[in-house]
């Protein structure tokens, strides 16, 4: 006999009831949410705990047969498994992610769709063909948009559509200095968060070396030299950095290196303490402006 039958105050506590030492049933009657928010309160001593067996689910009255205990168990465990995944992807760096992958396909239609609009305006302007070329894209579309045709409305619409995409920017930048503010002041908020994206989280990205930090969103140039005798990239996203597009082709890959580090260390910082460190970032700082000096004294 179970120790917990021998205590005659002992419950077992199961998800869609409670059964005392005598096997009386006090059940657990409601939706399956309330079930689910029965489940997170129990509370059990895995020592004493008796393994539920659906007859004596059914013997106590809340299911009529197996069938019934276990359509209601399948429907309590997807409701779970949808929460946990509600969890996790409502996580900040998890919907960082999403945000970064949104404005990339933003960028990708915005520059199709300015692309046809433009060739629809050459059709129609002819002379306009020589021109166009050194027109920046913002230009070209409130030109397009003077038009008093269904082109101008669309015209309209792609300018509306930058705008979202702007905004759009500007939330996934000051949601990165939240998130990741030591690699946010490092390489800027959207740029970690490009890094982030690449990496799949926050989480990814802290267990990942220095080395691969460093070229994230250069795996095609990667592959390519280890498939062949091209050069190996030395910098993926970082490229968009200041102090790497700016320094010398002779001293950009060390830059680079260094930056992947600190990198590698600020993202670690990020996912286990989540708050800034000024010290490192003044010496992060310091290190990679040394590193760019030596570009500068080779070209004097």
């Amino acid at each position: 006999m179970p120790d917990w039958k021998q205590n005659e105050l002992a419950i077992m506590q199961y998800w869609f009831g409670d059964i005392n030492s005598d096997d009386a049933c006090v059940l657990a009657t409601g939706e399956i949410s309330f079930l689910v928010a029965r489940y997170h309160d129990i509370d059990i001593n895995m020592d004493d705990f008796v393994p539920l067996s659906f007859e004596t689910a059914v013997k106590c009255g809340a299911f009529k047969n197996r069938d019934e205990y276990l359509e209601k168990l399948r429907l309590l465990c997807i409701s779970l498994a949808e929460e946990k995944i509600r969890a996790h992807y409502t996580k900040g760096d998890i919907e960082l992610v999403q945000m970064v992958r949104m404005l990339d396909e933003m960028d990708h239609v915005i520059n199709l769709l300015i692309e046809r609009a433009t060739e629809w305006y050459l059709v129609q302007n002819p002379k306009f063909s020589r021109k166009y070329k050194s027109i920046s894209a913002k230009r070209m579309i409130a030109i397009i948009r003077r038009e008093k045709n269904s082109l101008g409305r669309l015209g309209y619409e792609i300018d509306r559509l930058s705008s979202e995409r702007t905004r759009l920017m500007k939330e996934i930048s000051g949601r990165a200095d939240i998130i990741a503010p030591n690699c946010s002041a490092l390489v800027g908020g959207l740029v970690a968060a490009r890094l982030i994206s690449r990496a799949g989280s926050l989480h990814q990205m802290s267990r990942m070396p220095a080395s691969a930090i460093q070229v994230l969103g250069a795996e095609s140039a990667l592959f390519t030299h280890l498939r062949g005798n091209t050069p190996p990239p030395k910098h993926g996203i970082i490229f968009q950095h200041r102090r790497i597009h700016n320094s010398k082709s002779k001293v950009r890959g060390k830059v680079s290196r260094v930056l992947g580090g600190k990198l590698a260390i600020a993202a670690k910082l990020d996912y286990f303490r989540g708050e800034i460190v000024p010290e490192f970032i003044e010496g992060a700082q310091k290190r990679i402006d040394y590193v760019f000096s030596l570009g500068e004294e080779v070209k004097k």
